[in-house]
């Protein structure tokens, strides 16, 4: 793989693994179950599973990208899937905050958020359309 590639899917990696870590702590930083009515027990719950849930996945997808080009046992098959993947999430990220915008309240961190979601889209996007060239070139 190139170099290229390699520092591409490890930014996009390591911003996506902390992104993930952050997301742990976000229901404190913004309080988010003060905005629940406290008698919605199960709905406290699901919010709470699904965060947890959500930030565990981008922290094991972006391990699981470093995992996949630092190592010899990884097949161009294989990361070419994960890319895929993780490009197909981080697309999405994008384009719903083009779409429900989040951080409204302050256009600085709105579109911070997209630009740095776009960020390690192009990151991820670039990477995998290296791995898918430069099979076809060798």
């Amino acid at each position: 793989m190139y170099l290229l590639g390699k520092i591409l899917i490890t930014a996009g990696s390591a911003v996506t693994i902390g992104f993930g870590f952050w997301h742990f702590f976000v229901p404190r930083i913004w309080n988010w179950y003060s905005y629940i009515d406290p008698g919605a027990t199960e709905l406290v719950i699901a919010v709470r599973n699904i965060n947890v849930f959500f930030s565990l996945c981008l922290v094991l997808f972006g391990i699981i990208n470093i995992i996949f080009i630092s190592g010899n046992h990884s097949n161009r098959f294989s990361i070419i899937v994960m890319l895929s993947v993780t490009s197909v999430l981080w697309i999405t990220r994008a384009v719903l905050q083009l779409v429900y915008p989040q951080g409204s309240f302050n256009p600085a961190v709105q579109y911070g958020m997209l630009a740095l979601f776009i960020v390690v889209t192009v990151c991820f996007l670039v990477s995998l359309c290296i791995i898918i060239i430069q099979k076809s070139i060798a």
